[in-house]
């Protein structure tokens, strides 16, 4: 009796040394298995291809942030959206344009002074170009997204631009309204799950140049500057705001030569009112 109940102790502390193993090695799976979840979990940047700006805002804009170009006429905003697109096409993205202005041929040729092949991209099924009215994309906002919702998912569109967002908000007549639609567009924006990059035409008050009535819902505004003094036409970017960023609060000169635009990090800009 007394050998037989030994026997079935020395069973019964097998199981559990057995169960404990077993459990143990479990938790050691379920450990491994959250390490890509953590990896997956970090802040990812994406860089925006204008030399010597990412270093500037932490390595680039935030990835699925939606972020506001702002300008006036010449200061180089569909230039830099363009560097944001090629950059993302070197990095063999898939990107797309939404334009209300700029016609097809003439902004290949005009990029191509850059030494930047859109069309070849095009070709490739990599680069896809829009001309959208105003009233279209407002269409689309209706739709939750319609055709370019389905466009980028089935091309695996990562970046996306709109040149520009003031044609789309001057469709509505007071501020509110175009609070409200600029609203519904970044809600459509953020559900697209891409990068984006919206310019926008800028005004002066002060001899400054003011953001537009999305700047509160926008990540992050830029502003550029191309403001004559002394006779001479003067440019320079500012970064105005960059949710979660530790950026440059320095308003930087630039130049546009045959690379795109250049910024010097080490020459302020100042303004003489």
């Amino acid at each position: 009796m007394v050998k037989k109940k030994k026997s079935v102790s020395k069973k019964s502390s097998k199981r559990k040394v057995a169960k404990r193993k077993s459990v143990s090695s479990k938790k050691v799976k379920s450990v491994s298995s959250n390490v890509p979840v953590k990896k997956s979990g970090k802040l990812v940047r994406v860089k925006t291809g204008v030399p010597k700006l990412d270093p500037l805002i932490q390595g680039g804009l935030k990835e699925n942030s939606i972020n506001l170009v702002v300008g006036d006429a010449g200061s180089g905003k569909t230039i830099f959206a363009m560097h944001f697109l090629m950059q993302g096409l070197k990095e063999g993205e898939s990107c797309l344009y939404i334009t209300f202005e700029e016609k097809k041929e003439k902004l290949y040729e005009d990029m191509s002074s850059f030494k930047w092949d859109f069309g070849k991209f095009e070709e490739q099924k990599k680069f896809f170009y829009l001309e959208y009215s105003p009233e279209q994309v407002k269409s689309l906002i209706e739709e939750g997204g319609g055709t370019v919702d389905q466009l980028i998912s089935k091309r695996k569109i990562t970046r996306l631009v709109i040149d520009s967002a003031t044609s789309f908000s001057l469709l509505y007549q007071d501020e509110l309204t175009r609070k409200e639609a600029g609203l519904a567009l970044f809600k459509l924006i953020n559900k697209l799950g891409c990068t984006a990059v919206l310019t926008s035409q800028g005004t002066f008050k002060d001899g400054r140049l003011q953001a537009t009535s999305m700047e509160f819902e926008a990540d992050s505004i830029m502003l550029l500057y191309h403001i004559r003094q002394n006779g001479l036409r003067q440019r320079a970017i500012e970064v105005l705001k960059m949710r979660g960023t530790k950026h440059t609060n320095k308003s930087m000169s630039f130049t546009i030569d045959s690379s795109g635009l250049r910024i010097s990090p080490g020459k302020l800009f100042r303004l003489n009112l």
